[in-house]
């Protein structure tokens, strides 16, 4: 079984890095782009895919050794959203100071010795303040590393390259429910460095993988036209509103999903911790099928088929209570946290051109994404607390995000998106 776990980790890895393998690739993007695309996966995984989510399956265990009290887990736990919007807004004044490739380099060794530090309980304090740093190295690798890759890739394969990429959120996602359980069985300091030790080897392994200087000479087969003015594009705010909806919407399941099948079913600790793999597994699924369909559809319509595949599963969470279709719609659900970055993403190349402008916007769009997600994060669990513990209202409010976020795609037209630019961006 263990043999099983560590092929398919090394099946993901070797699709991060022959994703763009193809013949058509090679051609138009540098020898070293799998490399490139090797060093995002990594970041992703270790900065988000298990900082953030090594810690849910890490809670009970937490309380049960008496490290801390379960409502200092909460509380740490929400540091690490906090940080992560911190990151967000400080990654590109990090990358001015220290290049980008720097920064990206040092938020891998700050989420390493956050594992390190967070093996030893020596105060609440000190746990915030590194749960809240390897929040703050998740936002920023987030913003900086599409930056740092993309534009060595072909534009008409950024959607499945950005998935390749993002594919770490999703091993880690199914690394937290499968490695820390068997980490845990030596006790939760050796979970700690064990976590650590996976940091420090990717970081090793790809500290001179990451791009040096820029991608001018990649060209472009999309056939796009060319970059308009600077303005205010309709399209791109349009994003901002609804990847914060987005944010909202997968709250629900990402903090309450164990919870819900262990104690609001009353399936178990056991059941709860089965379908936390089966979330992993759909993550690990989400970036390249969602980067495969921004790619042939087109990164709108993508959109689209995600959100009303998304609000069909999240409403069979809030409805249903037999256990295999509410299986079914959690791998269906656990598509979406990582899923949808390379399909953002692909929506911002099909709208702005310029990279320098791409970067400002990708970064605005993270900012979005981090604010709702911290503010839906405190308003779930003061409704969740207030409702006395109704799991299925917490669904139904993310149906409604959802929903929400659907319809604005549904009201305004190509042909409005199209009439976009006024000064003022």
């Amino acid at each position: 079984m263990h043999g099983s776990r560590t092929d398919r980790l090394r099946f993901y890895g070797a699709y991060a890095m022959t994703t763009l393998s193809s013949p058509t690739v090679h051609a138009a993007s540098p020898p070293r782009t799998p490399w490139y695309i090797f060093a995002g996966f990594a970041a992703s995984l270790v900065s988000i895919g298990l900082a953030r989510f090594a810690y849910t399956p890490l809670l009970p265990a937490l309380i049960d050794t008496g490290w801390f009290s379960a409502s200092n887990v909460v509380f740490l736990a929400a540091a690490n959203l906090a940080g992560y919007l911190l990151g967000a807004l400080a990654g590109h004044p990090m990358a001015r100071r220290l290049s980008s490739v720097g920064a990206l380099r040092l938020m891998m060794v700050i989420v390493t010795l956050a594992f390190v530090a967070c093996a030893w309980p020596l105060s609440v304090s000190w746990y915030f303040a590194w749960r809240l740093a390897s929040g703050v190295a998740g936002g920023a690798i987030m913003v900086l590393a599409p930056g740092a890759i993309l534009p060595h890739v072909p534009r008409d394969r950024r959607g499945i390259a950005s998935g390749a990429i993002f594919l770490g959120i999703g091993v880690g996602i199914a690394g937290s429910g499968t490695i820390v359980p068997l980490l845990l069985q030596s006790g939760l300091r050796t979970t700690w460095l064990g976590l650590a030790l996976i940091a420090a080897v990717l970081t090793a392994t790809t500290w001179s993988a990451w791009p040096r200087g820029h991608a001018a000479s990649v060209p472009d087969h999309g056939g796009q036209q060319a970059e308009p003015a600077a303005g205010l594009d309709r399209g791109v705010v349009l994003l901002y509103a609804q990847y914060g909806l987005m944010a909202m919407a997968l709250v629900p399941t990402m903090v309450f999903l164990v919870d819900f099948v262990a104690r609001g079913l009353g399936a178990g600790a056991h059941a709860g911790a089965l379908f936390w793999v089966v979330y992993g597994g759909g993550a690990i699924m989400g970036p390249p099928v969602y980067g495969w369909l921004a790619d042939h559809l087109g990164a709108r319509r993508a959109l689209r088929v995600a959100l009303i595949a998304q609000a069909i599963a999240v409403a069979v969470m809030a409805y249903a209570s037999n256990l295999i279709g509410l299986a079914m719609a959690t791998a269906v659900i656990g598509t979406f946290p990582p899923g949808i970055v390379p399909l953002a993403l692909a929506r911002l190349h099909e709208r702005i051109h310029a990279h320098h402008r791409h970067g400002q916007a990708w970064s605005r769009a993270t900012i979005s994404f981090a604010t709702c997600q911290a503010i839906a994060g405190y308003a779930y669990s003061a409704v969740f607390a207030a409702s006395g513990g109704a799991h299925r209202l917490m669904f139904g409010i993310a149906v409604g995000c959802l929903l929400l976020a659907l319809g604005s795609e549904l009201v305004f037209s190509e042909a409005w998106v199209a009439r976009s630019r006024k000064p003022g961006l």
